[in-house]
């Protein structure tokens, strides 16, 4: 039996390349061998989306993402997933339009914090995405709470973020100004865990330097696609 295809819809390159190496590394757990879902990856120049995330082309953004998975279905592929929490905010509209269905990256998230028994997550990543309704409206529909960070702390996530983390700069004063964040809001707002909703993030933090236990949107995509691959399989056998 051969598991479903899976499709890419990529953005930047960092987060999109640890959700590709995520799921050949760890399908093996699950298939033997060295199995891995047969995996095509689709990505326009990040420019392209920024020039329309700067001006707040929502839906031009979409359009983007609606190119890549009619590219993707084209060669094959069955579902899609696209390792790039900001541009979530796009997905309405365009989802109806796609020709195969697309895995959202907070649903994952929000199944993961429930799983895990917390109540109150924090939400880190670019001032788009933490001013945006992706993650408040999964984790809400859960019934978890959520905070994110002052606008300050937004801010200066998003220049590290777009300055360093996607251009594969990682360096030791933006660590500690993520730590510094995440301990803020351990400390003064309650959360017990928090989301790393830049694919980005995962890159710089985990649970054995966060103040916090992680939920990390790049790996879980990369699992939740593996499963629906493995599963889709089964089905259709």
């Amino acid at each position: 039996m051969t598991p479903l295809h899976i499709g890419i819809a990529a953005c930047s390159a960092e987060g999109a390349a640890l959700c590709y190496r995520t799921i050949c590394t760890e399908a093996p757990a699950l298939m033997g061998g060295h199995g891995h879902p047969e995996v095509t990856m689709h990505t326009p120049s990040f420019d392209d989306y920024m020039e329309r995330i700067y001006r707040g082309d929502w839906p031009g953004v979409g359009e983007l993402m609606l190119r890549s998975a009619e590219k993707l279905a084209s060669v094959g592929a069955r579902f899609v997933i696209c390792p790039d929490n900001t541009i979530h905010q796009a997905l309405p509209f365009i989802e109806a339009r796609s020709p195969i269905p697309w895995l959202h990256i907070a649903d994952g998230v929000a199944a993961e914090a429930v799983a895990r028994g917390f109540r109150r997550i924090a939400i880190t990543g670019t001032r788009w995405l933490t001013d945006s309704a992706v993650y408040p409206d999964k984790l809400s529909a859960r019934g978890l709470e959520w905070v994110r960070p002052s606008v300050p702390e937004r801010d200066e996530i998003n220049r590290i973020i777009m300055d360093e983390l996607v251009r594969g700069i990682f360096k030791p004063e933006g660590i500690a100004y993520f730590q510094k964040v995440i301990a803020r809001l351990r400390d003064a707002e309650g959360c017990d865990a928090v989301v790393l909703g830049c694919t980005e993030i995962p890159l710089i933090l985990n649970d054995a330097n966060a103040p916090l236990p992680t939920l990390d949107s790049t790996r879980l995509l990369a699992r939740a696609a593996i499963r629906r691959a493995v599963e889709g399989q089964a089905k259709a056998a």
